[in-house]
């Protein structure tokens, strides 16, 4: 089963939420903010990963490099889009996870 991964990103550590392609959250967790680890993380709770998404912002650029360079699927997202899709409610890390779900599969929902 596809899983979809959302990353929200600060400079000691990153916060990780992963759903499945039926929107069930498989994994939702914190991990130093060291790509090795974070792509260790992924392919181990992930493992047919579909998307990787996060938020644009000063971390964002090396960030998305490297996990690219990992042959990761990633993808950067304008943070007003993420918030305006998550209406600013807890569980940002899930919502923006099955944003790039309902993306994916072409959904709006």
């Amino acid at each position: 089963m596809e899983q979809y991964v959302a990353l929200d990103v600060s400079l000691k550590e990153i916060s990780v939420c992963i759903v499945d392609s039926n929107g069930e959250v498989v994994f939702e967790g914190k991990t130093a903010a060291e790509p090795a680890i974070l792509v260790e993380l992924i392919r181990s709770k992930a493992p047919q990963v579909k998307r990787v998404g996060l938020e644009t912002g000063a971390t964002s650029p090396w960030l998305f490099h490297a996990l690219a360079s990992a042959g990761l699927p990633v993808v950067c997202m304008d943070a007003r889009h993420a918030c305006g899709f998550r209406r600013c409610r807890p569980g940002i890390l899930i919502d923006v996870g099955h944003l790039f779900r309902s993306k994916s599969a072409g959904r709006s929902d």
